[in-house]
């Protein structure tokens, strides 16, 4: 089979039509329950009538006029963003990755600003994922997505999670600012412990360091915060979001305070679509959904249920499953064998996961997801770990 297609994704020969909520539709009219929302990103699940609505009538009215003009709706969305953060000001983007590099440009222009350009270098950890451009798999660090690309980008120094004391020795007159995921989704669901985060700030504001923080994936509700460095009680000085925040719609923002983003002034920095009439219409839709009083504690509860329920998958089938990690919705299993036969095996009882790093499978739904839902999900869970535990008992005896 050929495809137009550069062949950069090994994609699943399959084919959806249409999507409800959780399910999604394939041409020949099978239904997958879909635990992966995009890789997170179909927040409030798929074709959800409030965001079809938003978008349709915006398409009726206007899709594009760049930022050489206002665009009303895009700052009632900062507007509200600000109002329900720690930041001062937004700047739109298409996708994490640019809402990243922002963040990264952001760091480097206030302490240019500050009379010290020598400081540019960020400090990042071990098992990041920041994005693909060259500037955001340099601050990444990961030899798989570097290969090939000549030079890495310079500035950016990468420590492990758990080693303090690395990370004190990797601070220096060149140092900007330290940039983590709270929750690091494609390294593996490891959640970032709060005490490490109050320990970052406190870093950084003894060494005069910006703490930027990456919620791209755990971000808009996903840990069932309205942002995941709320758990930590630590606010940031600059923060990425995107996925969850278009719902589906490409949109991100990188978020900061006035004190942080004073050097990005006219001309430093850009976009043509971010922030697009269409791409703010569906994020206030969004927020529409994600701020109604109780809808952050229908994720605590559901992520609740769900986690307890893996626990008991765990325990059942030890052979298969080794450790439940992650905050809210968004939950990964640590396996005990390789996650693409895991993942596969849950394609064939029609659930999509996603899989990550550390020989993990990301959990992902929607965060509309129902408790009927979360037990079919487990029902199907549940055949797969017994389908693979069976496989594993079988070969074991073969071999003896």
């Amino acid at each position: 089979m050929t495809s137009p297609l550069l062949p950069t994704f090994a994609r699943v020969d399959l084919q959806f039509e249409q999507g409800q909520g959780v399910w999604l539709t394939t041409r020949d009219g099978e239904r997958y329950l879909d635990f992966g929302s995009g890789i997170a990103v179909n927040s409030l699940g798929h074709a959800h009538p409030h965001l079809v609505e938003a978008l349709t009538r915006q398409a009726g009215k206007l899709w594009h006029t760049s930022n050489l003009f206002r665009i009303p709706e895009g700052e009632r969305l900062a507007q509200r963003l600000v109002d329900n953060s720690f930041a001062d000001q937004v700047f739109y983007t298409n996708s994490g990755a640019e809402a990243l590099e922002c963040a990264i440009k952001m760091a480097r222009k206030y302490h240019a600003t500050n009379g010290q350009p020598e400081r540019y270098r960020i400090i990042t950890f071990e098992g990041a994922f920041h994005g693909r451009t060259l500037a955001t798999i340099a601050a990444g660090g990961q030899a798989k997505y570097l290969e090939g690309f000549g030079p890495k980008v310079d500035g950016f120094d990468q420590v492990k999670v758990d080693d303090a004391e690395a990370l004190k020795a990797a601070i220096g007159p060149a140092t900007a600012a330290i940039l983590i995921e709270p929750v690091q989704g494609e390294g593996g669901v490891r959640v970032v412990p709060p005490a490490k985060l109050r320990e970052l700030r406190k870093l950084c504001d003894e060494h005069g360091l910006l703490l930027i923080l990456d919620e791209v994936q755990t971000g808009v509700g996903r840990t069932g915060k309205l942002f995941a460095h709320e758990w930590s009680g630590v606010t940031p000085d600059i923060m990425a979001i995107a996925k969850g925040i278009g719902g589906g719609f490409p949109l991100g923002a990188c978020l900061s305070t006035l004190e942080a983003g004073k050097g990005m002034t006219a001309g430093t920095h850009g976009t043509t679509f971010g922030g697009n009439p269409l791409a703010v219409a569906v994020g206030n839709a969004v927020l529409d959904v994600v701020l109604a009083p109780g809808f952050l504690d229908h994720i605590n509860q559901i992520g609740l249920l769900l986690r307890q329920r893996l626990a008991e998958l765990r325990d059942r089938f030890p052979h298969i499953i080794a450790e439940v990690r992650g905050e809210g919705l968004l939950l990964g299993l640590k396996l005990n064998v390789p996650n693409t036969d895991f993942a596969a095996a849950a394609l064939d009882e029609r659930l999509i996961l996603v899989g990550a790093g550390d020989n993990t499978v990301r959990l992902l739904p929607p965060l509309t997801i129902t408790e009927d839902e979360v037990r079919e999900g487990l029902a199907r869970l549940e055949a797969v770990a017994g389908r693979l535990q069976r496989e594993v008992r079988g070969a074991a005896a073969g071999a003896a």
